[in-house]
């Protein structure tokens, strides 16, 4: 497998830290609002990454974590007056919800930064005791950025006035680039925690360290294999998660780091301040969730996305091609996939996940399959490899896998779909009556409402046309 690492800015062959074992760390959502097609772009590049390994025989472990405790859930409780449980616990529902939509496959480990105090707490103190870190009159604890020279490794941004741009400030920060990793509380804060290191809260960029340490136990020289997240993440985020690890635990925290392309919505980018921010459970009332998931994964994951309707709508038309293949092949049984395609596959998915070259691959076999059932229908041996290709395509990147006729009914009002089994069971009545005017009355009465019948050995099916 070559993944691309973002530190090295190069192509590179990975070798996890264990033979056939690869641990995977993504940064997750603060959970204080539904989950946006930022979220959904990142889960669904990881999902892949996962996905294709396992597919190369190797043993995946993701972590995919929930920042439950920061400013704006806190404002989140001020205007709502809900408690940190209330909204957090919401919130992680709601996206793990639509993660399932997506068909994003659940983190084998799914931590909280409330459930990880304790872990957190005791890198800082080790920081503290180690002239690392420095308390600051307020109680504020400060992460001392001079003290680690590879500082700027990981995001190769050490330019101070990028620094002083993101960063919090305050009088008594030693230096301009040093980051929070504990906020005191102060008097009108509605939530802190008490600790040995005193009363307040975590910093954003603490808490990822904690969690990875917490739950990978990596070879003395890095914590995990692959470190994951957005591109908006490599600065400050990353970077300062890679520094307070090294200097903590003596070692790096990520032998690899990979990061997803931005978002854009109609060429700008997305940003909930401009008011583009497209939420999925939004896009989820007017796409199905396949249909959405093969749009946002048939750009390659480094490359940012640009959300736009008609291109959906000519992704969804690809989508459509897979399924009247397996529409064509269905009912049948599987056998195994043909072991040219499926190597080819692999070979494009091992390659960074060249998902362009990859889906090539499969339009040629969905062109050379429709060809190849033109010529012998019945062939059951042909059908059961197709079968078992289209299977194998759902294995690898999550789609394909639904019943093809009830693919082909997503979209449809529920009331129409009674109206359109009754008229099918009026049909099949008629049919058994001899009544063959009737039935093909009603069959043009389908056609005239957008909907195309066939009759198969399993009963009358029908799809949206």
């Amino acid at each position: 497998m070559i993944i691309f690492d973002s530190v090295k800015k190069a192509k590179v062959e990975l070798e996890p830290i264990v033979a056939g074992k690869v641990s995977i760390y993504v940064c997750g959502p603060t959970v204080y609002d539904d989950a946006h097609l930022g979220h959904a772009r990142s889960s669904l590049s990881f999902d892949i990454l996962s996905r294709t390994l396992k597919a190369l025989g190797y043993e995946v472990t993701l972590c995919k974590n929930f920042t439950d405790i920061d400013d704006k859930i806190i404002k989140k409780m001020q205007q709502s007056g809900k408690t940190l449980e209330e909204i957090t616990n919401f919130y992680i529902k709601r996206y793990l919800e639509d993660m399932e939509a997506l068909g994003v496959q659940k983190a084998d480990i799914e931590p909280k930064a409330t459930e990880s105090l304790k872990d957190i707490e005791n890198i800082i103190k080790n920081l503290l005791e180690n002239n690392f870190a420095y308390k600051i009159s307020t109680g504020d604890i400060y992460f001392d950025t001079t003290k680690d020279n590879l500082y700027g490794s990981i995001s190769g941004k050490v330019n101070l006035e990028d620094t002083l741009n993101r960063v919090e400030h305050h009088g008594e920060k030693k230096n301009p680039k040093d980051f929070v990793l504990w906020k005191a509380s102060k008097r009108d804060d509605i939530i802190s925690f008490d600790t040995s290191i005193g009363n307040g809260r975590p910093g954003w960029h603490i808490e990822c360290s904690a969690m990875i340490d917490k739950h990978f136990l990596g070879d003395g020289k890095y914590s995990i294999d692959i470190h994951g997240g957005g591109a908006d993440l490599l600065f400050p985020h990353h970077e300062n998660e890679a520094t307070q690890s090294r200097c903590a635990f003596g070692h790096e925290l990520a032998k690899y780091w990979m990061h997803n392309g931005f978002v854009q919505i109609n060429g700008e980018k997305m940003s909930k301040s401009l008011g583009n921010s497209f939420f999925i459970k939004d896009a989820l009332t007017h796409y199905d969730g396949e249909i959405l998931r093969f749009y946002l994964i048939s750009v390659h994951y480094r490359n940012d996305f640009n959300f736009n309707e008609e291109d959906l709508l000519m992704s969804k038309k690809r989508l459509d091609k897979l399924y009247r293949l397996k529409k064509r092949v269905t009912p049948t049984s599987s056998s195994t996939p043909n072991q040219t395609f499926k190597a080819k596959l692999l070979e494009a998915m091992s390659d960074d996940m060249n998902i362009s070259l990859t889906l090539s691959y499969i339009d040629e076999m969905i062109s050379s399959s429709n060809e190849i059932l033109d010529k012998e229908p019945k062939n059951k041996f042909i059908k059961k490899e197709i079968l078992a290709n289209i299977e194998f395509i759902s294995h690898l990147l999550g789609i394909g896998a639904k019943e093809p006729f009830s693919y082909f009914q997503i979209g449809v009002d529920e009331d129409l779909k009674i109206k359109i089994d009754e008229l099918i069971e009026s049909r099949t009545q008629a049919k058994k009556e001899k009544n063959f005017k009737l039935s093909d009355k009603i069959r043009d009465e389908l056609i005239l409402k957008g909907i195309a019948i066939m009759d198969t050995v399993n009963g009358t099916v029908w799809e949206k046309l």
